[in-house]
């Protein structure tokens, strides 16, 4: 009886110390969340970095892999039949037109040239005697002595005379020319190949024997794709300042000092690529520029003048089409859509949509909303005054 009534006390106090906790526990979680809301409502604005929109002149320009060929390429041949008998030149050797490159042996057409040279004075021969026939026969005509049809075979003997003496005079002509092709000299200047055949070969007419590439001038050889050659040739029609210059970049990434113009454009697209083939000439001086080598052409496709350009990181896009944020007056954000221009470099060019003097979020876009208000951190650094890279 004892026990029982000092248990009764203990266990009513346990059960009014739960309900007032029970009571107690919605407050608490009320004030929790008032004090959360409290720390949202404090959260700082987010930190971005803008440039102040700003018009400008720019070029477009691509880069196109390319590759050098000489000015021009000439196959040296022989024009004759023959023993090759000497190579005077050395091999890979500057060469200027006319010099002497190989000998073919001479000595068959020098007696084919003297021969020619004995049967023109044959010819001369007979025609001073057909003259001299022909001055007595006119005298004897005259006098009535001899018959109309013996002076007439006097005349034609005369004319043969002179037919003989003309050919012969041009079989003279054709063994000087071929003995003079037994000296085979070079027709332009340039640079010389390895030889094809050696001392003591048996020539046919036309038997290659070198080839002479000239390299102080060179073409430089690339593609355009039919969109940049389609705006290429618009710009051309429309501007005529975009005259065709390229620039050379050489295959240790060095530019080429002198710039190149573009001297030929296919007037067909090429099926098999899609592309259109254009030519470039180049001085080549010092010989920098070696036939056959690759490189890479960097040419205006078009002038830009007055134009908008932000970086191309700035701009986004959603199911809309593309947009950037703009830092409004009050230092909140505004979701403005744009129409885009070619990328230029690392910049977009944007046709539509911003006006001079607009910030654009260039940097913090990330989890922003309309209406939301950020810290611009780069301060007075908003204006922008790099010019836009070219090429691409």
């Amino acid at each position: 009886m004892h026990s029982s009534t000092s248990i009764f006390p203990a266990t009513r106090t346990g059960v009014l110390f739960r309900l007032a906790a029970l009571l107690t526990l919605p407050v608490l979680l009320v004030a929790c969340g008032e004090e959360s809301s409290n720390q949202g409502q404090q959260r700082p604005a987010a930190q971005v970095t803008v440039e102040e929109v700003a018009r400008t002149d720019v070029e477009l320009a691509r880069e196109y892999p390319a590759r050098i060929r000489g000015a021009r390429e000439v196959e040296v041949r022989a024009r004759i039949s023959g023993v090759l008998q000497e190579r005077v030149y050395r091999e890979g050797d500057q060469v200027e037109e006319g010099d002497l490159l190989f000998i073919i042996h001479p000595e068959p057409l020098q007696a084919v040239a003297a021969q020619a040279k004995a049967s023109r004075a044959n010819a001369l021969a007979e025609l001073r005697q057909a003259e001299r026939e022909w001055d007595r026969a006119q005298k004897l005509f005259d006098r009535g002595v001899i018959s109309a049809s013996e002076r007439d075979r006097l005349i034609s003997q005369l004319e043969f005379a002179r037919a003989g003496l003309a050919e012969a005079e041009a079989r003279l002509d054709e063994a000087k020319l071929n003995l003079s092709y037994t000296q085979v000299r070079a027709p332009m200047a340039g640079s010389t190949s390895l030889e094809v055949l050696p001392e003591g070969s048996v020539l046919g007419v036309g038997a290659l024997l070198t080839t002479i590439t000239r390299q102080d001038i060179v073409h430089v050889l690339f593609a355009l794709p039919e969109k940049d050659a389609a705006m290429q040739r618009a710009a051309q029609l429309k501007d005529d300042s975009v005259s065709g210059t390229v620039r050379l970049e050489l295959a240790d990434g060095s530019e080429y000092e002198l710039p190149g113009k573009v001297d030929f454009t296919s007037s067909s697209i090429d099926s098999a690529t899609g592309t259109i083939t254009l030519r470039a000439v180049f001085d080549n001086p010092d010989r920098q520029l070696i036939p056959g080598q690759f490189v890479r052409v960097s040419m205006i496709l078009r002038r830009f003048e007055d134009e908008i350009l932000v970086p191309a990181g700035a701009v986004g896009a959603d199911a809309e089409g593309s947009l950037v944020y703009v830092v409004k007056e009050d230092d909140t954000v505004e979701r403005r859509a744009v129409e885009l221009g070619p990328v230029i470099g690392e910049r977009q060019l944007i046709t539509d949509g911003l006006q001079p003097g607009d910030r654009v979020v260039v940097n913090g876009q990330v989890g922003l909303m309309p209406g939301m208000p950020v810290q611009v951190t780069n301060g007075a650094e908003t204006q922008s005054t790099a010019a836009p890279a070219e090429g691409e």
